[in-house]
């Protein structure tokens, strides 16, 4: 059985959905099935929550989830004003989670993001002590605008947040809030005057995501919904409470043994150096994704496939996102770079040579 904490009969139904009291699932009589059942019905109620502000991304916003689903972090890419941030605090407000935003520039400081000690005196004794004043980190969705933007040492900051979920001030720890998640952005434009991620911090984000222009329709409908009356605003659909049930059912989804074989088959051929490399990427890649993608790559299969409606986890599902979790975490040689060969063209490539149907030994 699954954990007890999906639908309570005093929980509010979700956003764009109609239900009542008596038909809610009691909390010690909730099923894989309706487990899995709740969850898609969860992500199309924010599918359409969103849409009262957001035009399109659908793809961007499965990502979104699948990395929120999943405990994990996802990077944002793409030019401004294709409403990434708008994208990323409305989200926040369909799942009731704390937001805040920190827009990263080259003065800023680790205190700046993590909070930091202050003398306070007490106004009844007129005693003086350290306090503790939180940063913006300690919120469950944080938005690190042009993340690349900062020096190293904040960067480190971030990656110890990301990591351990946790930030260090004057010699204390301090635990973060749960859930947590870093949803960052970045120009890939713009170059001068950043600092680029340093792999280790790449390797943390589950997901590299695209966000591409939209459609001719999709613009078009923009320019309608940006310069006429303000529009519906969009409902909460999940609570944190809820979350949290959803991020247990993920880890419970099965994955047959040739589902592991295939997803291992497509990062241990992208190692150049390994005997399972294929040609291309030998003669494509100088370096080959981690042991940390062969994990992502499962677990962001695992809510892929919760988000569609399935109890398991198919080739399909693997092969879905593996470009979100590989894009980041192999590289291009000179040679690939002198014929405009991309790190998402060898995984198409991988994708194309590894059947689906095969037969892993």
């Amino acid at each position: 059985m699954l954990h007890q904490r999906f639908l309570s009969t005093d929980e509010e139904p979700m956003g764009g959905m109609e239900a009542e009291p008596e038909e809610m699932i009691p909390q010690a009589q909730v099923t894989d099935m309706e487990a899995v059942e709740f969850t898609k019905q969860a992500a199309a109620a924010i599918q359409y929550e969103l849409s009262k502000v957001i035009v399109g991304q659908t793809k961007v916003v499965e990502e979104i989830l699948i990395a929120i689903f999943t405990r994990s972090h996802a990077l944002l890419v793409g030019v401004p004003g294709l409403a990434k941030t708008l994208l990323i605090s409305t989200i926040a407000k369909t799942l009731q989670m704390s937001f805040k935003r920190v827009q990263f520039t080259p003065d800023l400081m680790p205190s700046d993001i993590t909070g930091t000690e202050v003398i306070y005196q007490d106004p009844s004794t007129g005693e003086k002590q350290f306090k503790f004043l939180p940063g913006p980190l300690f919120a469950n969705i944080v938005l690190a605008d042009e993340i690349n933007r900062t020096p190293p040492k904040t960067q480190a900051a971030m990656l110890e947040a990301m990591q351990e979920r946790r930030v260090t001030v004057g010699g204390k720890t301090h635990t973060l809030p749960q859930p947590f998640f870093v949803l960052a952005t970045q120009n890939p434009l713009e170059q001068e005057g950043t600092y680029p991620l340093p792999e280790a911090q790449l390797d943390r984000f589950m997901f590299l995501i695209f966000v591409d222009y939209p459609t001719a329709d999709e613009e078009f409908l923009i320019m309608k919904m940006g310069t006429g009356m303000k529009g519906e605003e969009p409902q909460p659909v999940l609570n944190l409470e809820n979350i949290l049930a959803i991020q247990e059912t993920v880890k419970t989804i099965p994955v047959a043994d040739h589902v592991y074989k295939y997803a291992e088959r497509i990062v241990r051929c992208t190692r150049p150096k390994q005997p399972e490399a294929l040609q291309f990427c030998k003669d494509y890649l100088s370096v080959g994704a981690g042991p940390r993608a062969s994990l992502s790559i499962i677990m962001a299969a695992k809510a892929h496939a919760l988000l569609n409606g399935q109890v398991y986890v198919a080739c399909e599902n693997i092969a879905a996102v593996a470009h979100s979790i590989l894009r980041h975490r192999i590289a291009t040689n000179f040679t690939a770079q002198s014929e405009g060969i991309s790190t998402d063209d060898v995984v198409t490539k991988i994708l194309e040579a590894i059947p689906q149907n095969e037969q892993f030994s």
